[in-house]
């Protein structure tokens, strides 16, 4: 069997439920989680930072199978630097008040409307400094039997504002399928670029239902643990970087207090045994840098 008929499909029913410990602890854990993201007006498929499939087409299907309940609300002190995996100053996840993890010092106000960063240009030009967006979790259309949980983040121009028929916001689209009696986890759902504006911006509309068997893998699917996590606001902690420097010079330290200790030995009436010592010490050291 090929490669390519090996993977085809995604894994056979009868292997789903096999627990398998073996395959993660060989691949060194966690590759870490699915998600699309559209820099760049482009869909990357994207395992943890790892970016593995890219689409050139200017649209996608998927199947939007559970959304966070609220918008979520950041706000980044600075300017931003192109691969820093920066944490928020300030952030909110029920879009009313700082997430009660917000350190006191860093909260901008006691509530978002007061906000001094929600004020309109705050932020660059006309915008905001304190950003909305909304974060989704989808199976991709041709896919939906692999189980594969995406993780999409939707900045506020895809989430709000009231579109045109066919290319309709997250919100608005909502809307139209609910004042049609229509689930959202019932259709494929074509997110396309607007490429009129020249930042990434999605637009959504329903292209067909869903069938009787992706049905029942959306219903499987739709409350499992990725689709959880797909939805959930993460906050990654400050990397101080005066404790990142403040290392190198104590290991340096410790290195030239351990070769003094190497150079004893050859103090010693035996020349021989000086050398092995000397290596054993140095190979402990090289352990301990790592």
């Amino acid at each position: 069997m090929s490669e390519v008929a090996l993977f085809k499909g995604g894994v056979p029913a009868h292997l789903r439920d096999l627990e398998d410990d073996l395959t993660g602890s060989l691949a060194g854990g966690s590759l870490g989680m699915r998600r699309i993201s559209i820099k760049g007006n482009v869909f990357r498929e994207m395992i943890g930072n790892k970016e593995y499939r890219v689409s050139e087409d200017r649209a996608m299907g998927v199947v939007i199978i559970k959304a966070a309940p609220k918008n979520y609300r950041t706000y980044f002190e600075g300017s931003y630097v192109e691969g820093q995996n920066a944490s928020p100053h300030c952030w909110s996840t029920n879009e009313q008040t700082p997430a009660p993890e917000v350190p006191e010092d860093q909260r901008q106000a006691t509530k978002c409307m007061d906000c001094p960063q929600n004020v309109k240009g705050s932020g660059p030009g006309e915008s905001r400094a304190c950003r909305f967006k909304r974060h989704i979790a989808v199976l991709l259309e041709g896919e939906v039997e692999k189980r594969e949980v995406y993780q999409v983040i939707l900045p506020a121009t895809s989430v709000f504002g009231d579109g045109e028929k066919g290319k309709l916001p997250l919100q608005a689209y909502a809307r139209h399928l609910q004042a049609h009696g229509t689930p959202i986890a019932g259709v494929i759902t074509e997110m396309r670029f607007d490429t009129s504006v020249p930042t990434p911006k999605l637009t959504f509309k329903p292209v067909r239902p869903v069938s009787e068997d992706e049905l029942a893998i959306v219903r499987e699917m739709r409350n499992s643990p990725e689709a959880e996590e797909a939805i959930k606001l993460v906050v990654p902690p400050p990397k101080p970087a005066a404790e990142l420097f403040e290392q190198k010079p104590a290991k340096k330290a410790e290195k030239a207090e351990k070769a003094e200790k190497i150079e004893e030995p050859k103090k010693v009436a035996s020349k021989k045994t000086a050398p092995a010592d000397a290596s054993l010490e140095n190979l402990v050291a090289n352990w301990d840098d790592e």
